[in-house]
């Protein structure tokens, strides 16, 4: 297998307590070839297999089994999930994928798992009827929804003399995807990404205020997403429950105002710009000082107009990436298409805000990526998911 022109990155690769433990030495051994470290992690049951020694010998670096291993040593369960620009495990049993599933961490492997920040790729390998099980493919489509990827087990003879789903895949197959999940890892180095997320709040009065129901969870996913392939990036927030990114410059604003001057102030050095933020258009021509008494409330409030961020950044685009949002009523693709236009966007992510369940206040949502070139709908997916799906657009269209 010829192997990609990428700077040499780690994959710390999982392997569990199954027989297609045997073929991760030649998946150690093919990535390796590939010109990538590779650090092992191992559970207890997976040693019944395959020794440590096996796989030390092979990749010439410590091998991980237990939380108690080294006690002199870093917490391992932290460095490990450091070290890794992507997280393989293979072969991956339906009780580690369980596990997974629902944050369960007995183990030095699936501690790892949930403490790395990198992107993770599961290679399942089970009984077929285990892989079939109602509670086996809800568990994979939870892991799924959040971003995990899955090399899908082959059909053929098991180990157990059965015929069917669940042997191990191809080692090229978990190759090929711990490759191209790599070559995303540091594909926007040197790049600099401003994201505007969330709604504002425009005040009335201390207490009261306009607002809308923007979570901020799209424009989040999309700045952790950018910086876990290397972006620089700054975040631009109005007000949102969620904790600040890893490893991005996260600005906290209250009103359209603060936002636009955050924004104009990271934009001189942005080489992209993902406006997701659902700005308030209006906001009341006079704010009071104290708090409205309910019986001296007035009959209308006098609204103005708010800036167009967005706009007045396009008028300054130059050779920048520009990506903007429509969330709309009825057909969202052509409102879609009109924002293109009129402020020379190189793409718009549109969804109908009608649809229950989906956008506002929800993990996920359905969308159509609207560019010069056409329309493209997407299936309804997790945000973290979208995110990756919408860095990917935004890196062929830097690519011309």
């Amino acid at each position: 297998m010829a192997a990609m022109d990428i700077t040499p990155k780690t994959v710390v690769l999982g392997v569990t307590g199954g027989i297609g433990a045997y073929k991760a030495c030649e998946l150690a051994r093919s990535l390796m070839r590939a010109g990538i470290r590779v650090r092992v992690v191992m559970t207890e049951s997976a040693t019944k297999f395959v020794t440590p020694v096996t796989f030390r010998a092979l990749t010439r670096e410590p091998v991980a089994v237990s939380l108690w291993d080294e006690p002199d040593a870093k917490i391992h369960h932290i460095s490990l999930g450091q070290e890794a620009d992507v997280m393989v495990i293979a072969p991956c049993t339906a009780n580690v994928i369980a596990k997974l599933a629902h944050g369960r961490t007995d183990d030095l492997l699936t501690t790892t798992a949930l403490a790395t920040e990198a992107p993770l790729i599961v290679a399942p390998a089970m009984n077929v009827h285990m892989w079939r099980k109602e509670i086996t493919q809800a568990n994979v489509a939870a892991l799924r929804a959040r971003g995990v990827m899955f090399v899908e087990p082959e059909s053929g003879e098991l180990a157990c003399g059965e015929v069917g789903e669940g042997r191990l895949a191809a080692v090229d197959s978990i190759v090929a995807a711990a490759l191209e999940e790599l070559g995303r890892a540091r594909e926007l180095e040197g790049v600099c990404v401003l994201v505007t997320a969330g709604g504002t709040r425009e005040p009335i009065d201390p207490v009261r205020y306009i607002g809308n129901r923007s979570s901020g969870r799209t424009g989040f996913a999309i700045a952790e997403e950018a910086a876990r392939r290397g972006a620089d990036v700054t975040l631009v927030t109005g007000p949102a429950t969620l904790a600040d990114p890893f490893g991005v410059r996260t600005v906290r604003v209250e009103t359209a105002l603060q936002m636009r001057d955050a924004a104009e102030e990271a934009f001189d050095d942005a080489d992209v710009v993902i406006a997701s933020a659902a700005v308030a258009d209006f906001r009341p021509a006079e704010a009071s000082e104290g708090k409205i008494k309910k019986d001296d409330a007035p009959d209308t409030i006098e609204l103005v107009p708010n800036p167009d961020i967005l706009a007045s950044l396009a008028e300054r685009k130059g050779s920048r990436v520009l990506v903007g949002f429509a969330a709309e009523s009825g057909d969202a693709a052509a409102g879609a298409r009109a924002k293109l236009m009129a402020k020379h966007l190189d793409l718009v992510v549109a969804n109908d805000i009608t649809e229950p369940g989906l956008g506002f206040d929800s993990a996920r949502n359905r969308v159509t990526l609207v560019t010069a070139q056409g329309d493209e709908e997407l299936p309804e997916m997790d945000k973290r998911v979208l995110a990756r799906v919408l860095l990917d657009r935004v890196t062929a269209i830097m690519k011309g």
